[in-house]
Formats: C-alpha cells, structure tokens, sequence
C-alpha cells in the first residue's frame, strides 16, 4: 500500500514537472542537478542472490516482523538488482541529470571486512555504472556499511 501510494505521488509530481520535452529546466541554474535516488536495501531487493551476505536490517526485519505496518522487508523490494537496466530507461525518458545510489556492504563484502570479496556483486555495481555511463547520466554512490553477520546478530 505504502509503496503504491509513493509512486502515485511521485508519477504526479513527475507528470507536473514535465512538459512534452522532458524535464522544464529553464527557472533553474544550469548546473543544478535535477536526479533520482535509490539506497540498496530499499531498492535492490535479492535477498541472498549471488552470494550476498545478510546486513542489519536483513536481521532485524526477518527476526521482528512486525516492526513495519505491512511487515515488509527488503527480500525483494523494487528488484533493482534485476531491473536495473529499465530503471536507468525510465531515469533517462524522465530526463533527470544525475543518480545517487548507495552500495551495499553485504553484497560486496558478504562476511564483512575479513571475509572474501563477493565478485557477484562487484560485477552487479559495474553494470550498474557502466549502463550510467552509456545513458550519459552522472551518479555518485554511498557505500552503505550495516553488516552484521549472522551468527553475530544472535550472540547476546
């Protein structure tokens, strides 16, 4: 329901600030950026796909389901990790100028910072930003550091 909600907003808005051309950018400076966001959890979905490790959240919204109103998690999300190619389309037919994202420790790092490196998921974010940079759209990326491994979440 949420996430039905906030893409009902956002198509309005959208639908609002663009004209049949695209994004009017004429009120603004010339070097605004005008771009999209995503953060790994949110987004990526995946769960456990490629040799992903788990993260806090992982953990926390798998062991209390309850703590979100719909008792979602991130096990799928929006699916980025697999649409992500059509999401850079979308990014590009609504013609924003930049994209900020955050990549994930666990996905990198599965066993954190001594473990080994998950080349999966490094082969994920290089697609990732090499389809940015053939579309021409700047990004700029977050590492999201929330690893906890598992067995370490059930240690008192």
């Amino acid at each position: 329901m949420a996430m039905a909600l906030l893409s009902l907003i956002v198509m309005v808005i959208m639908h609002c600030l663009l004209s049949s051309k695209g994004l009017d950018q004429s009120p603004l400076p010339s070097n605004f950026l005008f771009g999209t966001s995503s953060s790994a959890y949110q987004y990526e979905g995946a769960y456990l796909s490629d040799g992903k490790g788990l993260n806090i959240f992982d953990v926390f919204l798998h062991q209390s389901p309850g703590t979100t109103v719909d008792r979602s998690n991130g096990d799928i999300a929006v699916d980025q990790y697999h649409r992500y190619l059509g999401d850079i389309d979308l990014m590009e037919a609504i013609k924003v100028n930049s994209y900020r994202f955050s990549i994930s420790w666990a996905r990198v790092l599965p066993k954190g910072r001594f473990g080994e490196i998950n080349w999966a998921g490094v082969n994920y974010y290089n697609k990732l930003i090499d389809a940015l940079l053939v579309k021409g759209l700047p990004f700029f990326f977050l590492i999201l550091i929330q690893h906890k491994s598992h067995e370490s979440c059930h240690k008192s």
